[in-house]
């Protein structure tokens, strides 16, 4: 004879509950209010004004694709776009390289590393405005700017740094690696706390070299760590905006202009609105495609 138990109670979404969550949305509701006032209305805005020739006292007129049609076949576009290709590009390598030989180095549980990791960090909390505005006078092209006083005890002549069109991408690029080092550090740091200590000891005691064990053990466990960090180094070269208008401002002759200080151009000093607005949703896709190239990657390697 089998004796039934009585089963308890169904659980319900009680009044208490639903209270709970009603609370929750209510302290929420600020935040997604200013959020949707200064991030999707803008957005939604700019794709409706990338169809229009926009004349703030005479009404907007409608152009279709003829914006985007303008903005493509610019050379001056085509050219920034290639300029932050390459600023991303140069940025994204060079501080995830430097972050993670930052982070291996200093990686530890030594009572002093705290300091050291603070120390290392402090370029990333720093305002960007006032990073680039010191490293323009790093730059001073004469005798007496501060790198090339450096440079010059090692018997290298001054060097333009900003003035020249040939070395005015590659100075960006330089300051670019210096701030966005010190995050990627720290992500890497993250990372490396989850890597399996028992694995460093296996491939100690099978003879392996400190080069084996970083090559088999440590960058395949920091892969995830690889793959979002070159997504979000990546987009942030890509918009990079406050380190090119402070240092260069495009210049000289538009030899490191990028599509964020085209489209400000555009937009606010020649009133080009639609133009503008046009370019700003040409970097929107191109940011979402990278990103998405990025995770199709991320999904096709091997676990």
């Amino acid at each position: 004879m089998t004796t039934t138990l009585p089963s308890g109670p169904t659980p319900r979404q009680g009044p208490g509950r639903r209270s709970g969550t009603l609370t929750a949305w209510l302290f929420l509701a600020p935040a997604l209010l200013l959020f949707l006032y200064f991030k999707f209305i803008p957005m939604f805005e700019g794709l409706r004004m990338s169809f229009f020739e926009v004349r703030p006292y005479l009404g907007d007129e409608w152009v279709g694709t003829d914006n985007y049609r303008t903005i493509l076949s610019d050379g001056a576009f085509v050219s920034a776009m290639w300029h932050s290709t390459a600023l991303a590009l140069g940025t994204t390598v060079g501080s995830l390289v430097l972050g993670l030989l930052l982070a291996l180095l200093i990686e530890g549980k030594a009572r002093y590393l705290w300091f050291v990791r603070t120390a290392a960090f402090l370029p990333v909390v720093t305002t960007m405005a006032a990073v680039a505005e010191v490293w323009r006078i790093m730059y001073h092209p004469g005798d007496t700017g501060m790198l090339n006083t450096i440079i010059g005890w090692l018997g290298i002549g001054p060097q333009p740094f900003l003035a020249s069109e040939d070395s005015s991408l590659l100075s960006i690029m330089g300051m670019g690696i210096w701030r966005g080092t010190p995050y990627d550090m720290m992500i890497f740091l993250a990372g490396l706390v989850g890597v399996d200590r028992t694995l460093y000891e296996a491939a100690a005691v099978d003879g392996a070299s400190t080069w084996r064990r970083l090559r088999h053990v440590t960058l395949p466990a920091l892969r995830p760590v690889f793959w979002i960090l070159f997504t979000l180094a990546a987009i942030r070269g890509l918009r990079v905006f406050v380190e090119v208008y402070v240092l260069t401002n495009g210049g000289p002759n538009g030899s490191s202009e990028v599509l964020m200080t085209l489209i400000y151009k555009l937009g606010l000093q020649r009133g080009d609105l639609g133009v503008a607005a046009a370019g700003s949703i040409v970097l929107f896709v191109a940011t979402l495609l990278l990103t998405l190239l990025v995770q199709f990657l991320r999904r096709r390697q091997p676990k």
